[in-house]
Protein backbone atom coordinates (compact mmCIF):
# COMPACT_ATOMS: atom_id res chain seq x y z
CA UNK A 1 0.00 0.00 0.00
CA UNK A 2 1.04 3.60 -0.49
CA UNK A 3 1.25 6.03 2.40
CA UNK A 4 -1.43 8.05 0.60
CA UNK A 5 -3.78 5.04 0.90
CA UNK A 6 -3.19 4.83 4.65
CA UNK A 7 -3.75 8.56 5.04
CA UNK A 8 -7.07 8.25 3.19
CA UNK A 9 -8.26 5.62 5.66
CA UNK A 10 -7.11 7.67 8.65
CA UNK A 11 -8.76 10.83 7.40
CA UNK A 12 -12.00 8.96 6.80
CA UNK A 13 -11.96 7.65 10.39
CA UNK A 14 -10.60 10.87 11.92
CA UNK A 15 -11.49 13.79 9.61
CA UNK A 16 -8.93 16.61 9.95
CA UNK A 17 -11.69 19.23 9.63
CA UNK A 18 -13.04 18.12 13.02
CA UNK A 19 -9.77 18.97 14.80
CA UNK A 20 -9.73 22.04 17.02
CA UNK A 21 -8.41 25.19 15.31
CA UNK A 22 -5.36 25.30 17.59
CA UNK A 23 -4.43 21.68 16.83
CA UNK A 24 -1.77 20.34 14.46
CA UNK A 25 -2.88 17.10 12.84
CA UNK A 26 -1.99 15.22 9.68
CA UNK A 27 1.24 14.21 7.97
CA UNK A 28 4.31 15.66 9.69
CA UNK A 29 6.94 14.04 7.49
CA UNK A 30 7.00 11.36 4.82
CA UNK A 31 6.27 10.90 1.13
CA UNK A 32 2.65 9.94 0.34
CA UNK A 33 3.94 8.08 -2.70
CA UNK A 34 6.15 5.70 -0.68
CA UNK A 35 5.07 2.14 0.08
CA UNK A 36 3.96 1.12 3.56
CA UNK A 37 3.99 -2.48 4.78
CA UNK A 38 4.19 -1.91 8.54
CA UNK A 39 2.66 0.73 10.84
CA UNK A 40 3.33 1.40 14.51
CA UNK A 41 0.62 3.14 16.56
CA UNK A 42 1.48 5.10 19.72
CA UNK A 43 0.21 7.89 21.96
CA UNK A 44 3.34 10.05 21.98
CA UNK A 45 5.90 10.65 19.21
CA UNK A 46 8.98 10.55 21.44
CA UNK A 47 12.54 9.33 21.06
CA UNK A 48 11.42 5.98 22.48
CA UNK A 49 8.57 5.39 20.02
CA UNK A 50 10.58 6.69 17.05
CA UNK A 51 13.31 4.21 18.02
CA UNK A 52 10.66 1.49 18.24
CA UNK A 53 9.39 2.36 14.76
CA UNK A 54 12.90 2.11 13.35
CA UNK A 55 13.64 -1.12 15.24
CA UNK A 56 10.42 -2.80 14.08
CA UNK A 57 10.84 -1.65 10.48
CA UNK A 58 7.68 0.46 10.44
CA UNK A 59 7.42 2.91 7.55
CA UNK A 60 4.74 4.91 9.41
CA UNK A 61 4.48 6.02 13.02
CA UNK A 62 0.86 6.92 13.78
CA UNK A 63 0.71 9.05 16.94
CA UNK A 64 -2.15 10.59 18.86
CA UNK A 65 -0.28 13.60 20.21
CA UNK A 66 1.21 16.12 17.75
CA UNK A 67 4.97 16.46 17.56
CA UNK A 68 4.91 20.09 16.38
CA UNK A 69 1.87 21.56 18.10
CA UNK A 70 3.35 25.05 18.29
CA UNK A 71 4.70 26.75 15.20
CA UNK A 72 8.38 26.32 14.42
CA UNK A 73 10.71 27.97 11.92
CA UNK A 74 12.74 24.86 11.28
CA UNK A 75 13.49 21.29 12.33
CA UNK A 76 17.31 21.13 12.58
CA UNK A 77 18.79 17.79 13.55
CA UNK A 78 20.31 19.23 16.74
CA UNK A 79 16.86 20.19 18.04
CA UNK A 80 15.10 17.51 20.18
CA UNK A 81 12.01 17.40 17.96
CA UNK A 82 13.92 18.06 14.78
CA UNK A 83 16.14 15.09 15.54
CA UNK A 84 13.08 12.83 15.56
CA UNK A 85 11.98 14.11 12.16
CA UNK A 86 15.47 13.54 10.76
CA UNK A 87 15.70 10.04 12.24
CA UNK A 88 12.40 9.03 10.71
CA UNK A 89 13.28 10.41 7.29
CA UNK A 90 16.75 8.81 7.31
CA UNK A 91 15.15 5.45 8.05
CA UNK A 92 12.38 5.76 5.48
CA UNK A 93 9.75 6.51 8.09
CA UNK A 94 6.78 8.88 8.13
CA UNK A 95 4.87 10.46 11.02
CA UNK A 96 1.14 11.09 11.03
CA UNK A 97 -0.75 12.61 13.99
CA UNK A 98 -4.48 12.31 14.80
CA UNK A 99 -5.28 14.34 17.90
CA UNK A 100 -8.51 16.23 18.63
CA UNK A 101 -10.01 14.82 15.44
CA UNK A 102 -9.50 11.36 16.97
CA UNK A 103 -10.94 12.64 20.26
CA UNK A 104 -14.23 13.68 18.65
CA UNK A 105 -14.56 10.81 16.16
CA UNK A 106 -17.03 7.94 16.39
CA UNK A 107 -15.43 5.71 17.46
CA UNK A 108 -12.76 7.86 19.04
CA UNK A 109 -10.37 8.08 21.97
CA UNK A 110 -13.06 8.16 24.66
CA UNK A 111 -14.93 5.24 23.07
CA UNK A 112 -11.76 3.19 23.46
CA UNK A 113 -11.43 4.27 27.10
CA UNK A 114 -15.10 3.48 27.81
CA UNK A 115 -14.79 0.06 26.19
CA UNK A 116 -11.68 -0.75 28.21
CA UNK A 117 -13.51 0.08 31.44
CA UNK A 118 -16.52 -2.01 30.43
CA UNK A 119 -19.06 0.72 29.76
CA UNK A 120 -21.91 0.56 27.28
CA UNK A 121 -21.77 3.97 25.60
CA UNK A 122 -25.02 5.93 25.37
CA UNK A 123 -23.72 9.19 23.88
CA UNK A 124 -21.08 11.95 23.94
CA UNK A 125 -20.17 14.01 26.99
CA UNK A 126 -19.98 17.21 24.95
CA UNK A 127 -21.73 16.77 21.55
CA UNK A 128 -20.17 18.38 18.48
CA UNK A 129 -23.60 19.93 17.92
CA UNK A 130 -27.00 19.43 19.59
CA UNK A 131 -28.15 15.85 19.20
CA UNK A 132 -24.91 14.71 17.53
CA UNK A 133 -23.42 11.27 18.23
CA UNK A 134 -19.90 12.64 17.89
CA UNK A 135 -18.12 15.02 20.23
CA UNK A 136 -15.68 15.07 23.12
CA UNK A 137 -15.95 12.41 25.84
CA UNK A 138 -18.52 9.66 26.29
CA UNK A 139 -21.27 8.73 28.74
CA UNK A 140 -21.99 5.08 29.45
CA UNK A 141 -23.36 2.59 31.93
CA UNK A 142 -21.83 -0.31 33.84
CA UNK A 143 -23.36 -3.80 33.69
CA UNK A 144 -24.18 -3.51 37.41
CA UNK A 145 -23.76 -0.71 40.01
CA UNK A 146 -20.65 -0.99 42.16
CA UNK A 147 -19.02 1.08 44.95
CA UNK A 148 -16.57 3.79 43.93
CA UNK A 149 -13.69 1.90 45.55
CA UNK A 150 -14.48 -1.14 43.38
CA UNK A 151 -14.98 0.99 40.29
CA UNK A 152 -11.60 2.70 40.79
CA UNK A 153 -9.95 -0.73 40.88
CA UNK A 154 -11.87 -1.66 37.72
CA UNK A 155 -10.34 1.35 35.98
CA UNK A 156 -6.86 0.49 37.27
CA UNK A 157 -7.23 -3.09 36.03
CA UNK A 158 -8.30 -1.88 32.57
CA UNK A 159 -5.42 0.51 31.92
CA UNK A 160 -1.64 0.06 31.64
CA UNK A 161 0.28 0.53 34.88
CA UNK A 162 1.79 3.93 35.64
CA UNK A 163 3.63 5.43 38.60
CA UNK A 164 0.61 7.62 39.33
CA UNK A 165 -1.83 4.74 39.27
CA UNK A 166 -5.52 5.58 39.68
CA UNK A 167 -6.98 7.80 42.38
CA UNK A 168 -10.60 8.57 43.17
CA UNK A 169 -12.33 11.45 44.95
CA UNK A 170 -15.68 11.00 46.67
CA UNK A 171 -17.39 8.61 49.06
CA UNK A 172 -15.68 5.20 48.57
CA UNK A 173 -19.04 3.48 49.09
CA UNK A 174 -20.97 5.65 46.61
CA UNK A 175 -22.61 3.41 44.04
CA UNK A 176 -21.44 3.98 40.49
CA UNK A 177 -23.62 3.01 37.55
CA UNK A 178 -23.67 5.84 35.00
CA UNK A 179 -20.23 7.17 34.09
CA UNK A 180 -18.72 9.95 31.98
CA UNK A 181 -15.23 9.51 30.52
CA UNK A 182 -12.83 11.79 28.69
CA UNK A 183 -9.48 10.57 27.44
CA UNK A 184 -6.71 13.07 28.15
CA UNK A 185 -6.98 16.26 30.21
CA UNK A 186 -10.66 16.65 31.02
CA UNK A 187 -11.13 19.10 33.89
CA UNK A 188 -12.46 21.66 31.41
CA UNK A 189 -15.63 19.55 31.25
CA UNK A 190 -16.34 19.38 34.99
CA UNK A 191 -19.22 21.82 34.61
CA UNK A 192 -20.79 19.78 31.84
CA UNK A 193 -20.32 16.55 33.79
CA UNK A 194 -22.11 18.02 36.81
CA UNK A 195 -25.24 18.50 34.68
CA UNK A 196 -25.27 15.00 33.18
CA UNK A 197 -26.53 13.13 36.24
CA UNK A 198 -23.63 10.65 36.21
CA UNK A 199 -22.22 8.94 39.28
CA UNK A 200 -18.54 9.26 38.35
CA UNK A 201 -16.24 10.95 35.86
CA UNK A 202 -13.04 9.31 34.60
CA UNK A 203 -10.39 11.54 33.05
CA UNK A 204 -6.76 12.66 33.42
CA UNK A 205 -4.75 15.60 34.75
CA UNK A 206 -7.26 16.70 37.38
CA UNK A 207 -6.07 19.62 39.53
CA UNK A 208 -6.59 20.22 43.24
CA UNK A 209 -8.80 23.32 43.23
CA UNK A 210 -11.12 22.43 40.34
CA UNK A 211 -11.56 18.91 41.76
CA UNK A 212 -12.23 20.18 45.28
CA UNK A 213 -14.71 22.82 44.10
CA UNK A 214 -16.45 20.25 41.90
CA UNK A 215 -17.02 17.90 44.83
CA UNK A 216 -18.03 20.73 47.19
CA UNK A 217 -20.70 21.78 44.70
CA UNK A 218 -22.23 18.30 44.68
CA UNK A 219 -20.63 16.97 41.50
CA UNK A 220 -20.17 13.24 40.82
CA UNK A 221 -17.19 11.27 42.07
CA UNK A 222 -13.92 11.74 40.19
CA UNK A 223 -11.46 9.12 38.98
CA UNK A 224 -8.12 10.55 37.92
CA UNK A 225 -5.75 8.50 35.75
CA UNK A 226 -2.47 9.20 33.97
CA UNK A 227 -2.89 11.12 30.71
CA UNK A 228 -0.97 8.57 28.66
CA UNK A 229 -2.85 5.63 30.17
CA UNK A 230 -6.25 7.21 29.43
CA UNK A 231 -5.43 7.46 25.72
CA UNK A 232 -3.46 4.25 25.25
CA UNK A 233 -6.60 2.12 24.52
CA UNK A 234 -7.08 4.25 21.38
CA UNK A 235 -3.94 2.72 19.88
CA UNK A 236 -5.60 -0.67 19.46
CA UNK A 237 -8.77 0.98 18.14
CA UNK A 238 -6.82 2.83 15.44
CA UNK A 239 -4.77 -0.27 14.66
CA UNK A 240 -7.94 -2.33 14.16
CA UNK A 241 -9.41 0.29 11.80
CA UNK A 242 -6.28 0.00 9.65
CA UNK A 243 -6.22 -3.80 9.81
CA UNK A 244 -9.81 -4.02 8.64
CA UNK A 245 -9.22 -1.50 5.87
CA UNK A 246 -6.23 -3.33 4.41
CA UNK A 247 -7.18 -6.93 5.11
CA UNK A 248 -3.77 -8.08 6.26
CA UNK A 249 -1.82 -6.37 3.47
CA UNK A 250 -0.28 -4.04 6.07
CA UNK A 251 1.15 -5.19 9.40
CA UNK A 252 -0.16 -2.89 12.15
CA UNK A 253 1.54 -2.92 15.56
CA UNK A 254 0.72 -1.15 18.83
CA UNK A 255 3.65 0.38 20.68
CA UNK A 256 4.77 -1.41 23.82
CA UNK A 257 6.72 1.59 25.12
CA UNK A 258 5.36 3.44 28.15
CA UNK A 259 5.69 7.15 27.36
CA UNK A 260 4.09 8.40 30.57
CA UNK A 261 6.76 10.88 31.78
CA UNK A 262 6.62 9.93 35.48
CA UNK A 263 9.17 7.31 36.53
CA UNK A 264 9.21 7.33 40.36
CA UNK A 265 6.39 7.24 42.87
CA UNK A 266 6.58 7.46 46.64
CA UNK A 267 3.98 7.31 49.40
CA UNK A 268 4.32 9.13 52.71
CA UNK A 269 4.62 6.78 55.70
CA UNK A 270 1.62 8.47 57.30
CA UNK A 271 -1.62 9.38 55.59
CA UNK A 272 -2.11 12.28 57.99
CA UNK A 273 -1.71 15.89 57.00
CA UNK A 274 -2.20 19.45 58.13
CA UNK A 275 -5.55 21.17 57.80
Amino acid sequence: MKLADVIAVLESAYPPKTAEKWDAVGLVCGDPGEEVSRILVCVDPTASTVDEAVETGAQLLLAHHPLLLRGVNGVPADDPKGSLVHKLIRNGGALYCAHTNADSALPGVSDALARAIGLTVTGPLDPAEPGAATGIGRVGVLPEPEPLRVFAQRVANALPATVQGVRAAGDPERLVSRVAVCGGAGDGYLGAVRDLGVDAYVTADLRHHPASEHLESGGPALVDVAHWASEWPWCEQAAEILRQAFGGRVDVLVSTRRTDPWTVGATSPSAGGHA
